[in-house]
């Protein structure tokens, strides 16, 4: 006699193994007998009907995981048993295979097009049939296994979700609701995170009544680890974490250039998996002095009042090599009228449908052209032309400007904020 592989179980709900339960549907009742012996001395779980009606019962109250079903039958026949199976949403995704003498294509195609997914011909063979039975109850048990996959990864996808949607806030409450009521600046900026969460965070931040420090920071990568290490940097660069201005009540301003390394050593590769860049300057805001650094960051960008753009070059590279690079500082003086522009690389690497980056030289132009814009206008010019360059497509990267421009102080306050 030949060997077959052991009876295959299924899982409940709970993954608990169950034996396969087999509806036999013949209105013969000897070959109800065969397939009872076949069946049962296989190790599956019978039910048995003779005829259409007593099946359609015995299905939707027994919910088989496979129904052998007789073609010919009285009143209710196999055809029009298994149509009526496949309309009912109860007993639709039970397996069925047909069993008959019928040998023509067409009565098997028949079948297969009302659903049956196999075919038994009699006189039964016992090694077919068991060979049939257990192929279809293999099936169940993988579409069994699959779905429960499914639902655990729809779960998991929901939660996710969920992360990202928190993340997302998270961020945004990061981001300055206005600008600092300061009368020797005025400021604007345009951020748009792209679908996914990403790791773009910037800041205006008085340091002291003469003092406004500015960053951006650009987080590698995208989603909730992003996220979180944005959160924990933005926390850093608080006057309050010490980091920004001296501890210990000196008040003294940090400057750029030992901002970033202690970033740098706070933030090794290694503590998160995740490198930033960062531009950081601070400004006087009554002599209009700026000292800046950079951490493989775009290059902040000077509009001077005469149309000119100046890049602002001088930093190091990024942060998370723990001091492999030193960073440099760089100065500058902004004049009255002169404009400050800070951007991330969702900017200057926002690409057109060829491929083709929009790039420094085009952004420089953009600034050219608006300088005769209020801020805010010009903000909005270069969002538009950012737009038009990418023909429409959605950045694959948060899109973020930050602008200010410097009014200067008038000499009488600058006096009553020294006295």
């Amino acid at each position: 006699m030949p060997r077959h592989d052991p009876l295959i179980p299924l899982l409940t709900a709970d993954d608990v193994p169950r034996t396969p339960h087999v509806l036999i549907v013949d209105d013969n009742d000897v070959n109800r007998a065969v397939l009872r012996t076949m069946l049962g001395d296989a190790g599956y779980e019978l039910t048995e009907a003779a005829n259409g009606t007593d099946a359609l019962q015995a299905a939707r109250e027994r919910q088989p995981d496979l129904i052998l079903l007789d073609v010919m039958m009285p009143g209710l026949d196999g055809y029009a048993t298994c149509a009526e199976l496949k309309r009912d949403p109860e007993t639709r995704d039970v397996p069925v295979i047909f069993l008959s003498a019928l040998a023509q294509t067409a009565d098997r195609v028949r079948g297969l097009e009302l659903g049956a997914l196999d075919w038994v011909t009699k006189p039964f063979d016992r090694s077919e049939v068991l060979v049939r039975v257990r192929n279809q109850i293999r099936i169940a048990t993988l579409t069994q296994q699959l779905c429960s996959t499914n639902r655990e990864l729809v779960a998991q996808a929901d939660v996710l979700r969920e992360d990202l949607a928190a993340a997302a806030d998270i961020q945004r409450s990061l981001i300055p609701r206005s600008p600092p009521a300061l009368p020797e600046i005025e400021a604007a900026w345009r951020f748009f995170p792209c679908d996914s969460v990403g790791g773009d965070i910037f800041h205006l931040t008085p340091l002291d009544e003469d003092h406004l420090a500015l960053s951006i920071v650009d987080v590698s990568g995208h989603g909730v680890p992003a996220a979180m290490v944005t959160v924990s940097v933005a926390q850093s660069l608080s006057p309050h974490a010490g980091l920004v201005v001296r501890p210990a009540g000196s008040g003294d301003i940090t400057p750029p250039r030992r901002v970033l390394e202690l970033l740098d050593r706070e933030y090794p590769f290694e503590r998160f998996e995740k490198f930033f860049t960062i531009g950081y300057a601070v400004l006087d805001l009554a002599t209009g002095v700026l000292r800046y650094s950079g951490a493989a960051h775009p290059y902040p960008a000077v509009l001077r009042r005469n149309g000119t753009v100046e890049l602002l070059e001088e930093g190091g590279t990024i942060i998370g090599l723990d001091g492999a690079v030193p960073f440099v500082e760089g100065k500058t003086t902004l004049e009255r009228g002169d404009r400050l522009f800070l951007y991330t690389d969702g900017v200057i690497e926002l690409q057109r449908p060829g491929g083709e980056a929009f790039g420094e030289d085009r952004l420089t132009a953009c600034l050219a052209q608006v300088r005769h814009e209020a801020l805010g206008a010009a903000c909005d010019v270069v969002v538009e032309t950012l737009r038009d360059f990418a023909g429409g497509r959605p950045a694959s990267d948060d899109v973020t400007l930050l602008a200010l421009e410097y009014r200067g102080r008038e000499p009488s306050a600058t006096h009553e904020r020294s006295e």
